[in-house]
């Protein structure tokens, strides 16, 4: 388990390495992550490090008194890790944390897509479009009546299609540039644009 950090997914473009080649990227904003709290064993049953971004200046009574003398960050997200010896509360940390080359694992909220039939959100084959049949992008059987005579939990069907948790892993990193807090990452990242990002070593 290894530290990471949060950030803002802003786009896609592509860039040339040395070799000549160009590669698409998507292109992280990581501004300074300051840590607001550790977690141990001892106290919280699990050993984590907490990380904020975003300053505020509208915080609810509970958060604003958690944080203290700390900067009134609004995004609070944790990472679990080994140990928490090498980090302290207020500590900042910013891209430096990542190196070209790395591998990291990427989590955010996918798209939304809203309701989508079963062929656009599982991958279903349609029915003939010939001969009188109207099971053009009709689900088909979903079981058999008498037994089990209800339907699976789980049954693949049509319904709310994307906006959950998605993680993409093992994705390397292009180039780093600590002085626009900016991280390149080779390939495509789940989210819309502006949408949350934890970037965590892989």
């Amino acid at each position: 388990m290894a530290i990471g950090l949060i950030g803002r997914k802003l786009g896609m473009t592509s860039v040339f390495q040395s070799d000549g080649t160009m590669v698409p990227v998507s292109v992280v904003a990581v501004e300074p992550n300051t840590v607001t709290r550790l977690r141990t064993a001892q106290r919280d049953g699990y050993t984590a490090v907490q990380l904020g971004i975003e300053p505020s200046a509208r915080l609810s009574k509970p958060r604003a008194g958690q944080l203290g003398d700390l900067p009134k960050v609004s995004t609070l997200r944790e990472f679990r890790v080994d140990s928490v010896d090498e980090y302290e509360v207020g500590q900042t940390l910013d891209v430096s944390l990542f190196a070209e080359g790395d591998l990291v694992d990427v989590t955010g909220v996918s798209k939304g897509k809203g309701f989508a039939g079963h062929i656009k959100r599982h991958h279903f084959k349609r029915g003939p479009k010939t001969h009188g049949s109207d099971h053009h992008r009709e689900p088909g059987s979903i079981g058999p009546g008498t037994t089990p005579g209800r339907v699976y939990k789980g049954m693949r069907m049509a319904g709310h299609m994307g906006d959950r948790g998605a993680t993409s892993r093992k994705l390397r990193i292009v180039r780093t540039d600590p002085e626009r807090n900016l991280v390149l990452v080779k390939g495509t990242l789940p989210g819309a644009r502006n949408a949350l990002i934890l970037l965590k070593k892989a």
